[in-house]
């Protein structure tokens, strides 16, 4: 089984013992968890959308680690200018743990408050207009 998960802004394809470089992320704990967008189960079927959002993708967190060098080059011809910058990024190293279709969760049907019906008019309603058509 595998799945597609979203991570850093890039789409990884993930299974259960893959170790993958993602962009730097801060985790309290020693495992993180992901929301796959599309999942292939054992079988070949594809789950997608409502069906691949009940599923869950662990990873546990190996370390962080520095990315390959970027080497950034500027140049304008005949001008005089070149400039050169560096740049690594930081990485985070997870291992997949785990990748589980979940089950349908079961739906509680919310219930809307009953609207409230005026079959009788109240008792003070009722008595004022008698008491008006006294009064006159």
């Amino acid at each position: 089984m595998y799945a597609v998960i979203k991570a850093g802004g890039k789409q990884h394809k993930v299974k259960a013992g893959d170790v993958l470089e993602i962009e730097l992320m801060h985790a309290d704990g020693d495992t993180v968890t992901f929301q796959p967008i599309l999942v292939v189960d054992d079988d070949g079927k594809t789950h997608y959308g409502k069906e691949a959002a009940q599923a869950v993708v662990t990873a546990k967190l190996l370390g962080e680690q520095k990315g390959d060098k970027v080497h950034v080059f500027k140049y304008k011809n005949k001008s005089g200018y070149a400039r050169r910058q560096g740049h690594r990024q930081l990485m985070t190293l997870i291992e997949i743990a785990d990748v589980k279709l979940g089950s349908a969760p079961k739906r509680v049907a919310a219930q809307k408050p009953a609207a409230k019906r005026a079959t009788e008019p109240a008792k003070d309603d009722a008595a004022e207009p008698e008491a008006a058509e006294a009064a006159e």
